[in-house]
């Protein structure tokens, strides 16, 4: 009985962890300098592999750069003495569609689009304290000051 108990508990774990595999928004690909992601209240170190999530705020240090490779492949890098919230993120990978908004509420950002912004150009949205980004898949940087 107790292997029997052990075995659907394996279960049950292995299908929420990959249930919530499948809600990440992007993972660190490069990091240089000092960087942390911010969530629920929690500061986590970041490293290469450490998956994102909407409504993460990604803050870089001085010295900090971090390349971020969201699920339909757009590319972010965040300089040094940036902060970004991942308000929102979705993503299907069968149709391609999603959407992307985010907020840079100080520093440099480098974008490259992917899926979302080809898919469909309105649902790729970046806001900065002064302005709202819509963008027709291209690349483009963006700096917000404080």
């Amino acid at each position: 009985m107790k292997a029997v108990n052990k075995v659907i508990l394996a279960t049950v774990l292995a299908l929420l962890a990959g249930s919530a595999a499948a809600e990440y928004a992007g993972i660190v690909k490069t990091i240089k300098g000092a960087a942390v992601v911010r969530r629920a209240g929690i500061e986590i170190s970041l490293t290469p592999g450490v998956q994102l999530n909407p409504g993460d705020r990604i803050v870089t240090g001085s010295d900090g750069y971090v390349g971020i490779t969201m699920r339909d492949d757009t590319l972010l890098t965040l300089g040094p003495g940036s902060a970004l919230n991942l308000d929102s993120y979705g993503f299907d990978a069968q149709t391609h569609d999603g959407n992307f908004l985010a907020s840079l509420s100080k520093g440099v950002m480098s974008v490259v689009t992917g899926l979302i912004a080809k898919r469909s150009p309105e649902s790729f949205v970046v806001r900065t304290r002064v302005s709202t980004i819509g963008v027709h898949g291209t690349e483009f940087i963006v700096e917000a000051d404080e």
